[in-house]
């Protein structure tokens, strides 16, 4: 199990020093899904986890910064850049102009940590199908700004209904179950 998966929302909150903002119990009760899930992007796969004891990896600000514009220049939304992605976690650097589609990830666990804006993630519902992408049914709006952390626990519907002009997030997401079930 790596380290990541044994960090409590609470345990990430007090290490950098932010305000956590957790799920009521109700909400992490599976809700029947009458809408496809976010699934797996069919792609390389993704590299192993480092091993322990090794140097770790190191991603400049200067290189997310390049990341992210070249995402934008392509009128990406959200634009993102990527710091890791392994058979165990994915980390990015994400930026979103605007609101998005709902998604659920099947297996993994998802924090996010507010760097700049802000917006409102609606959580928890029932996803709904609709011809402009997926939407939340009767989720829980919760309003994020700049130092606010946020867990979203594995198979739980997710989205940002409005953003606050623009909204910078770095997006972790670790496999809850087996390796192989995180999703990007």
């Amino acid at each position: 199990m790596n380290t990541m998966s044994m960090l409590s929302a609470s345990a990430l909150a007090a290490l950098l020093g932010m305000t956590v903002a957790l799920l009521p119990a109700a909400a992490l009760e599976p809700a029947p899904q009458t809408a496809s899930v976010a699934a797996p992007v069919p792609a390389a796969a993704p590299a192993p986890m480092p091993l322990p004891g090794s140097a770790g990896t190191q991603v400049s600000g200067v290189d997310l910064a390049q990341q992210i514009e070249a995402a934008i220049a392509k009128s990406a939304d959200p634009a993102v850049a990527e710091v890791g992605v392994t058979d165990h976690y994915a980390i990015h650097e994400v930026r979103r102009l605007k609101p998005g589609p709902a998604a659920i990830h099947m297996g993994s666990t998802e924090v996010h940590l507010i760097l700049a804006g802000g917006g409102t993630l609606v959580t928890g519902g029932k996803m709904i199908a609709g011809a402009h992408g997926n939407s939340i049914e009767g989720g829980v709006s919760h309003t994020l700004k700049k130092g606010d952390v946020f867990l979203i626990p594995e198979n739980t519907p997710h989205m940002y209904s409005a953003i606050d002009g623009s909204l910078d997030y770095f997006e972790v997401r670790f496999a809850t179950a087996a390796p192989a079930a995180i999703s990007r």
